[in-house]
């Protein structure tokens, strides 16, 4: 996502390279580069205009401070204005004082919206609470289908009533039946259509008015473009709903949607989700991604993910055997597995500050890890636990047995072995740093 806008910003800069102080004519090239990548980032053009116009009054009122360039400057006036355009700061969702909470998603057909409802249900669930998934898309043939798998994935109950086709009444035979069995949150799928129709209009505005949800979530393909913001406007001008979701953000799309979103709706971005896996989701944070935008990376959401995925037990077990140099294949493979379920290796990397760029024009598919993962799983136990048994023959029948080459087998091995050595170089220094620090201070004679 943003990897085009991102370059072409990027580029944008590079006008002020050089430059020892800002003027009116360099700041006019400059903006006018940044105002043409918002714009064919499918960025509505008065908001790129009004955008651009606040950069450069921004820009012209600034004083150049000792040992900050013109274009580092300008690099923080624009990520401070984007990160206003988005919205200034995160916003979460509303829940009730006396539950259940009643959350209603919509949005139009393909969008998403199953998919994010049983993302939003995983999501909520890891925060502590009982959430039930509503099937009120009666039209839409496999739509309840579905969200019973995908209530199965994340193991949240789903509300269905297979022959009912009345929307109105599942939804509120579904809160009934969600305060009988103590469920505090009640996610309702609605159904959508391909495109906005008076009849999908006044069905989600019944289901409003019977419902009185504390929350209504319009999610959005962000892979439609200005498309995306049109719908949005449609949608709001009927619902008034609370915020939006950005879907599909890991697809081929530019991304200006979710730049100008919340200046035409004057809605909040709430949620962004990439990808299918039920994990896929994140909490939208303006700021973070002004960073991503200008390649600035974004650590604070790779530790959150890290977070979510790392046991605090098993770290205290692999430092341990960090230091006791007793880290083996099988500790490194369960590693590789937490890693992938943090996400898109691509999006992973270009979290880090000053990667986005070195890889943007790198291939790096979910399945980097595939080979190492079937080496490792074609060892014999005791081969993980001490690779100094691999000799020849049994690297050959590693290779065969992983499909890959011997060649690829001694690779691994030999990057493993770099490792442990700087592990063990690592616990060196540190024990001599302890000693040292243990050590009575030196008296002066």
């Amino acid at each position: 996502m943003f990897e085009n806008l991102s370059s072409k910003i990027d580029r944008a800069f590079r006008t002020l390279k050089g430059s020892h102080r800002i003027t009116e004519l360099n700041i006019a090239e400059m903006v006018k580069e940044i105002r043409k990548a918002l714009v064919e980032a499918d960025v509505n053009y008065k908001v790129a205009k009004d955008f651009t116009a606040k950069v450069k009054d921004e820009a012209l009122g600034q004083d150049i401070l000792i040992n900050v360039s013109p274009s580092q400057l300008m690099v923080k006036i624009v990520h401070d204005e984007l990160t206003k355009l988005m919205g200034g700061k995160n916003e979460g969702i509303t829940f009730s004082a006396k539950p259940p909470s009643v959350i209603l998603i919509a949005g139009l057909q393909g969008s998403g919206k199953t998919t994010f409802s049983g993302k939003l249900a995983r999501y909520l669930k890891s925060k502590g609470k009982n959430p039930l998934l509503v099937a009120c898309d009666v039209y839409r043939p496999a739509a309840i289908d579905q969200l019973t798998v995908l209530g199965e994935q994340v193991e949240v109950p789903v509300y269905k009533e297979i022959e009912n086709k009345n929307a109105v009444e599942i939804a509120l035979n579904a809160v009934e039946f969600a305060k009988k069995n103590a469920k505090d949150v009640v996610i309702v799928d609605t159904a959508g259509r391909l495109a906005v129709d008076e009849q999908m209009m006044n069905e989600i505005a019944a289901v409003k008015q019977a419902l009185q949800p504390d929350e209504i979530l319009f999610v959005v393909d962000a892979m439609t473009g200005q498309d995306a913001v049109n719908t949005a406007k449609a949608f709001n001008d009927r619902l008034n709903f609370d915020g939006v979701v950005l879907t599909k953000l890991d697809g081929d799309t530019r991304g200006g949607a979710a730049i100008s979103i919340r200046t035409i709706v004057e809605k909040p971005i709430k949620f962004v989700s990439a990808g299918e896996k039920m994990d896929a989701l994140d909490r939208f944070h303006p700021e973070r991604m002004a960073s991503r935008i200008l390649g600035m990376g974004d650590v604070v959401t790779l530790v959150e993910r890290a977070q979510e995925q790392f046991d605090v037990e098993e770290s205290k077990r692999l430092q341990a055997k960090f230091r006791q140099n007793e880290f083996d294949f099988d500790d490194f493979l369960k590693q590789l597995r937490t890693i992938k379920k943090m996400g898109n290796m691509k999006e992973l990397l270009g979290m880090i500050p000053g990667v986005g760029k070195a890889i943007k024009d790198t291939d790096i598919p979910d399945d980097a890890f595939k080979g190492i993962e079937a080496i490792i799983l074609s060892m014999t136990k005791e081969e993980r636990l001490d690779p100094v048994l691999i000799s020849g023959s049994r690297r050959k029948r590693i290779a065969d047995g992983s499909g890959t080459s011997v060649q690829e087998v001694n690779q691994l091995l030999k990057q493993f072995g770099q490792m442990k050595k700087m592990m063990k170089t690592m616990n060196k220094l540190s024990e001599k740093g302890m000693s040292m620090k243990n050590m009575p201070m030196m008296r002066g004679r």
